[in-house]
């Protein structure tokens, strides 16, 4: 798939370029976003630079993660970024970070429901995944307000830095947004 931009009421969803690697590699030293997410850590420049110059353009390319750099407005700073990615028979995953100065506006919430519809939309998702280390409050807040359910535990669901680790995970369904599915889905009785 070509990279394409999404918009919200408040933020544009776009793929990342070359002139957006300072500010990722100044958001990836924030503590939070090392501790909480997979990405190296230390978090040199030359990691900013392979994810923006190969790991953004390769998963477009290969249609296998779709990334978006998350911006206040069409020309606004970088305030974080969201991706879909490792799809399963219909299933994709969902991950996000945000830069700290910019959370606890909504930002992420916003541009995950965004991503949500367009999963379900264009990408004919049957069902969309979130995992979180089990303690990321954060993260599984956003989730949450984007109408992710909580569906438990995985115990050693997480690779991070050599680690297996518990996580959440919710998912959410085309039903769950108000949209219509592919297929008919039959929950089970109690």
């Amino acid at each position: 798939m070509e990279p394409l931009t999404l918009t919200t009421e408040r933020l544009t969803l776009s793929t990342f370029t070359a002139d957006d690697t300072d500010a990722v590699f100044e958001a990836c030293q924030d503590p939070e976003i090392r501790r909480w997410t997979t990405i190296p850590s230390p978090y040199a420049r030359h990691h900013a630079e392979q994810f923006v110059g190969r790991l953004v353009p390769d998963g477009w390319r290969d249609d296998t993660e779709y990334t978006f750099a998350v911006r206040r407005g069409d020309d606004g700073p970088l305030v974080a970024a969201v991706s879909l990615h490792h799809p399963r028979a219909g299933t994709w995953e969902i991950g996000y970070w945000t830069a700290k100065e910019h959370r606890g506006h909504g930002y992420m919430t916003e541009a995950v429901t965004a991503l949500t519809r367009f999963a379900f939309t264009t990408l004919g998702a049957i069902r969309l995944e979130w995992r979180a280390e089990v303690g990321n409050a954060g993260s599984r807040a956003v989730a949450e307000k984007s109408g992710f359910v909580m569906e438990g535990t995985l115990r050693a669901g997480l690779l991070n830095k050599g680690t297996l680790r518990d996580c959440w995970i919710g998912a959410v369904l085309p039903s769950d947004v108000g949209l219509p599915g592919a297929h008919p889905y039959l929950p089970a009785r109690s």
